[in-house]
């Protein structure tokens, strides 16, 4: 899965689990119920999460993609 501005921040927690400690990198703090941040997530698109956090989003999407494949490679046999 590439992420895009366009995808949902649900979406990349669904496919690759909670990589909050990455989007904290960038000041995008921890949601204190699991079960809230979940809601709002599903409404949240990286792009906007971006913009409300005041991230540069190629900075973002860059760190994000870069986490996933590092993930990608540890699970790796």
């Amino acid at each position: 899965m590439e992420i895009t501005p366009k995808t949902k921040v649900s979406d990349i927690l669904e496919e690759y689990g909670d990589i909050a400690d990455v989007m904290e990198i960038f000041g995008i703090k921890r949601v204190a119920r699991y079960s809230f941040r979940k809601m709002l997530t599903k409404a949240l698109t990286v792009e906007v999460a971006a913009r409300v956090h005041r991230v540069p989003l190629d900075e973002f999407l860059e760190t994000l993609n870069n986490a996933i494949e590092m993930r990608a490679k540890n699970q790796e046999p």
